[in-house]
C-alpha cells in the first residue's frame, strides 16, 4: 500500500533515506529540512543535502525555523500525510506535531536502541569500543529517542572503522530498514517493542575539545578516539606550541618499559611510535601539522624530519 509521506531530515545520512523513498511506491508530498546555512570559505548560504535532493525531484520543500508555533503546525496538518518520517532533522518535534499524521512520526536512528540515544550515536559507539551497532526505526514520542522500536538492522564495527566509514555503511542500512518498516506497517504486521531504559546511554553532541589526546590513556583507548573523531572534529595533540591533528594511527603489539607517556620512542620510514599509558604503544600513520594538509607520516618525515626525534614529547 502506498503511503502519503512527509519527510523531515537535513544531512547526507538523511538524504540516503529520502533517495530510497523517492524510488519506492510511496508518495512524498513534502520535505522539511533546516534553513540554509552559511558554508565554505565564502560563507555562502547553502542548501542541505536533503533540500538539494528534494529540489532535483520537484518535491515541495519547507524550512521553518521551528515547529512549535501554531502556523507551522497548521501548515503540516494541511498536507494530510499518512506518516511523517524523521531522519537527523535537527529540530525538536513537539507533541502536537507527533500527533498530526494518521500513523504518527517515525525516526531512523543510527544505533541499536536503547544503547545510544541522542545526537552522536555513531561517534559514541566507536569511542566506547562497541563491537556492533546498527539502525533502529522508532515510533517517536515526546522523549529523546525513547519511543517504541519498530524494526532493527545490525552492523559490525570493524577494528579500524572511523566514524565517517561507519556513517557511510549505516546510511544505506537505515534506508533499507525504513522501507521494510513501511512495508510491514502497510500490511499491519508491525509489533512495537518497548525500550529498556536501564540499557540506555546518552550520546552527547561532539565538542572540539574532546579531541585533545591524553597520552596517559592506553593505546587502544586513544586509537578509539582517533577513529571516533574522524572526519570531525579530529583528534589532536600539542608539539611545543603547535597543534598536530592525528588522522590515523595503529595500535602496536609491543610494550615499552619506562618512557614517559606522549614521548616518541621510535621512528621508522612510515610511522612515529608514541609511548602511551599502561606501557602500550601507538604508531602515528597520518597527521596534519599546523597550517598544512593531512599527510602520511612518511611524507611529513621527508619534509620536516627535524620536528621529531626519539624523546620528543607530545601533549600538554
Amino acid at each position: 500500500m502506498s503511503l502519503k509521506v512527509v519527510f523531515a531530515g537535513t544531512p547526507e545520512f538523511a538524504a540516503s533515506s529520502l533517495a530510497a523513498l523517492i524510488e519506492s511506491e510511496h508518495e512524498i508530498i513534502a520535505v522539511y529540512t533546516q534553513p540554509d546555512r552559511p558554508a565554505g570559505r565564502g560563507r555562502k548560504l547553502t542548501a542541505s543535502p536533503v533540500k538539494a535532493l528534494a529540489l532535483q525531484h520537484d518535491i515541495p520543500v519547507l524550512q521553518p525555523q521551528s515547529l512549535k508555533n501554531e502556523d507551522a503546525q497548521q501548515e503540516l496538518a494541511s498536507l494530510n500525510a499518512d506518516i511523517m518520517i524523521v531522519v537527523a532533522y535537527g529540530l525538536l518535534l513537539p507533541k502536537a506535531v507527533l500527533e498530526i499524521p494518521a500513523l504518527g512520526c517515525i525516526n531512523v536512528h543510527a544505533s541499536l536502541l536503547p544503547r545510544w540515544r541522542g545526537a552522536a550515536p555513531i561517534h559514541r559507539s566507536l569511542l566506547a569500543g562497541d563491537k556492533e551497532t546498527g539502525v533502529t526505526i522508532m515510533q517517536m514520542d515526546v522523549g529523546l529517542d525513547t519511543g517504541d522500536m519498530l524494526y532493527k538492522l545490525s552492523c559490525p564495527i570493524h577494528p579500524h572503522d572511523t566514524s565517517g566509514e561507519l556513517h557511510d555503511r549505516l546510511a544505506p542500512l537505515g534506508a533499507k530498514a525504513l522501507l521494510k518498516t513501511l512495508s510491514l506497517m502497510s500490511a499491519q504486521q508491525i509489533e512495537p517493542e518497548k525500550q529498556d531504559d536501564s540499557q540506555a546511554c546518552y550520546a552527547h553532541k561532539l565538542e572540539k575539545q574532546e579531541g585533545d589526546i591524553d597520552w596517559s590513556q592506553d593505546a587502544i583507548t586513544i586509537h578509539r578516539k582517533i577513529r571516533g573523531l574522524s572526519p570531525w572534529p579530529i583528534a589532536f595533540t600539542l608539539l611545543g606550541d603547535s597543534t598536530i591533528r592525528v588522522h590515523s594511527a595503529t595500535v602496536v603489539n609491543s610494550f615499552h618499559d619506562s618512557a614517559p607517556a606522549g614521548s616518541v620512542i621510535e621512528i621508522t620510514k612510515t610511522q612515529i611510535l608514541i609511548a602511551c599509558g599502561e606501557n602500550t604503544v601507538l604508531a602515528l600513520d597520518k597527521i596534519q601539522l599546523s597550517g598544512g594538509k593531512a599527510l602520511a607520516v612518511k611524507d611529513i618525515l621527508n619534509a620536516k624530519k627535524e620536528l621529531f626525534s626519539v624523546g620528543t614529547k607530545l601533549g600538554s
